[in-house]
């Protein structure tokens, strides 16, 4: 019993670091880690992710805003739309068989990926806000860095939330591996400021998602989420401290190829059963 209350930590632990570090990986590695490593059933691991990710990532957004890289217009925006997609997700889950489910969950990694490692060596994305006035397909800043929030830009990232908003029902994660690159390529937003404002999303999302959980009488084992956020929260504050010393670019990468890395042993699990 104590080996696996230690495993079930250390697992955690595993979690809020790569949230810590990346703002959006966070959720992406607990459905895997709970379902192969603790042996918990799927729909179960999807509770007791959104609540784990939502606790550890509200710790990781107090910790940004005092620094002043939270962007709350932006992060708010993207919340509401998520928080109305959550429910919607969760009702999405509830009618795919469990392989299924999983088998979709690999698929989102192998795509997400890809695309972090592709736009690893974009240097538009690591500009700072300023640097970046005008650039994005719909929404850009004025001098200042503000943000000019038009109907097209707002509608946007709108739909970008809400989408983010169904794959946290769906699947249990915050979002913020979606969030993150979203930031960066409609939000003319720098690399560190997106991991910021994610945190603030992801935190808001997946405390809705718990709720819709909760709400429609799916099991949530507390014990375990307690055990597996007080690693996570460890994790966090080690994550955070290592992402200041290490350049954006190479944290994409690093965010890239644990992702694959862990979507190719999904795969083959589900093959191989």
């Amino acid at each position: 019993m104590n080996a696996i209350l230690v495993v079930t930590v250390c697992l955690g632990l595993v979690v809020g670091f790569s949230l810590g570090l990346t703002g959006g990986g966070g959720a992406i590695f607990a459905i895997p880690l709970m379902v192969y490593g603790l042996g918990i059933p799927a729909r179960e691991a999807v509770g007791i992710s959104l609540l784990t990710v939502g606790c550890t990532a509200c710790v990781g957004f107090v910790q940004r805003a005092r620094r002043g890289m939270v962007e709350f217009p932006t992060g708010l925006l993207f919340a509401l739309a998520g928080m109305a997609g959550a429910p919607i997700g969760s009702r999405i889950a509830d009618t795919l068989p469990e392989p299924i489910l999983l088998a979709s969950f690999s698929g989102l990694m192998v795509a997400i990926a890809l695309r972090m490692w592709l736009k690893a060596d974009d240097k538009v994305a690591h500009l700072s806000i300023i640097d970046r006035e005008n650039d994005g397909p719909a929404c850009r800043r004025d001098p200042e860095g503000k943000l000019r929030l038009t109907s097209q830009c707002a509608l946007l990232l709108g739909v970008v939330g809400l989408s983010t908003g169904i794959l946290t029902g769906m699947f249990g994660v915050g979002g913020g591996f979606i969030i993150v690159p979203a930031l960066v390529s409609f939000a003319c937003m720098g690399i560190q400021r997106a991991i910021g404002t994610s945190l603030l999303v992801v935190t808001l999302v997946s405390l809705s998602g718990t709720a819709s959980h909760i709400l429609s009488g799916k099991e949530l084992s507390l014990a375990t989420a307690g055990l597996f956020t007080a690693g996570s929260l460890i994790g966090l504050f080690l994550g955070s401290s290592l992402a200041q010393r290490v350049a954006g670019p190479n944290l994409q990468r690093v965010f890239a190829v644990s992702i694959l890395l862990v979507a190719i042993y999904v795969i083959l699990k589900n093959v191989w059963l």
